[in-house]
């Protein structure tokens, strides 16, 4: 049965494909002012340059074929006068907008309590809500692990812990007692993040999306999987964050490999799908790292978003879960791999990561990964459930 999906959704990719290589000379030469904008399905890229001039020609060149644009700056987010600007020219672009914050602020900027306030009566629906730090559980495996000077500035939210069960209690709250994380969720803002692992204690810890990175050779399946599974449990938002895949220039995986990930996320049922575009390189690019190649992708996956509507053709839901020990904080991305970023690999590493590894390549789209957590029921919701330790070949 998995495989005559797996040839169905095989066969719809490539449709979508060739009709997508149909119409990429129409979209080179003109723009397509659709009429249709999916009402469950938001696509943009962020902007992490200085200025609110810089941002307008990529709000510009993006408003056709996107319906959100994340402001990700930290000059912008710390100037009131610039920030405003900004969600004025999305707004006016009719554009949805996130805004970042690496904390809110109660006394360097105090602008920002009064902003909160009244963002969602000076834009509306507009304002979808903060974007508050950053890979809080990437950072937590992989802060300072090597002794690499560099990764000193990589803060841990947690140091220490005596158990997987401690070190889980300790991130969760430590996220959720931060002022910053009161200060949205009093006034009922949404808050999202970008994170590559731990996404299920991001969730528990109180955020409403976790966006998993695609990108680093991270595999696609498995990034959506953990994140769609903690989030479907948890009764939460997800999405992804198509990122870099190289330390140097072009930093960007190529133009089909966008695509693909693009494509995979939306027909496993992603609310938000964005390109990180943050710094600018070259430094005579007005758009930052995204290139006519990124930018021509980006108007064929929205051809796509209006070809192939969810509510015609729905999305692959996941059929099968694998549920890992409670509370183990690996990342499961290679043999090895730190616990929480504070405990070598134990014994359940290589059965794990081997499991994991099977079933990935399966499923594909169709998996979930979930955790062995008795807040949350795994009745009824999968027609196969794997644990950790199951015999698999």
């Amino acid at each position: 049965m998995e495989r005559v999906h797996g040839a169905k959704l095989l066969v719809l990719v490539l449709l979508a494909i060739l009709l997508v290589s149909l119409f990429a000379s129409v979209f080179a030469a003109e723009n397509f002012d659709f009429k249709y904008s999916p009402k469950d399905f938001y696509f943009g890229v962020s902007y992490g340059q200085i200025s609110a001039e810089q941002a307008k020609p990529l709000i510009d060149k993006v408003k056709v074929y996107t319906n959100v644009f994340i402001i990700d700056s930290w000059d912008i987010t710390t100037n009131e006068t610039a920030l405003n600007e900004v969600c004025n020219y999305c707004v006016d672009a009719n554009l949805n907008f996130i805004v970042y914050f690496q904390f809110i602020s109660r006394i360097i900027y105090p602008w920002h309590q009064t902003w909160l306030d009244n963002a969602k009566q000076r834009w509306g629906d507009y304002f979808l809500g903060v974007y508050l730090q950053d890979e809080l559980g990437g950072r937590q495996i992989d802060g300072n692990l090597t002794g690499n000077p560099l990764e000193k500035s990589i803060i841990k939210t947690i140091s220490n812990a005596t158990s997987y069960s401690d070190a889980a209690d300790k991130f969760v709250k430590a996220i959720e007692l931060a002022n910053s994380t009161i200060d949205a969720k009093k006034r009922g803002i949404p808050l999202f993040i970008g994170d590559y692992a731990l996404h299920w204690f991001d969730y528990k810890a109180g955020y409403d999306t976790v966006l998993a990175e695609l990108g680093w050779n991270f595999s696609t399946p498995q990034q959506i999987a953990e994140v769609r599974g903690a989030a479907d449990l948890q009764g939460k938002d997800w999405g992804t964050f198509v990122t870099w895949k190289y330390q140097q220039a072009p930093y960007m995986p190529n133009a089909s490999e966008i695509y693909t990930d693009l494509v995979s996320s939306y027909i496993a049922g992603a609310k938000y799908t964005f390109i990180f575009n943050y710094p600018t390189y070259p430094a005579n690019n007005p758009y930052g790292v995204l290139s006519d190649e990124d930018f021509a992708v980006m108007k064929q996956f929205w051809f796509y978003v209006n070809t192939f509507l969810r509510e015609t053709y729905g999305v692959q839901s996941a059929r099968a879960a694998f549920v890992l020990p409670s509370d183990y904080g690996s990342p499961l991305r290679r043999p090895n791999d730190w616990i929480w970023g504070l405990w070598p690999a134990d014994s359940k590493d290589s059965m794990i990561l081997n499991n994991t590894n099977l079933l990935v390549d399966r499923y594909g789209l169709r998996l979930d990964i979930v955790y062995d957590d008795a807040q949350y029921n795994l009745t009824g919701k999968y027609s196969q459930v794997y644990y950790w330790n199951s015999t698999l070949t």
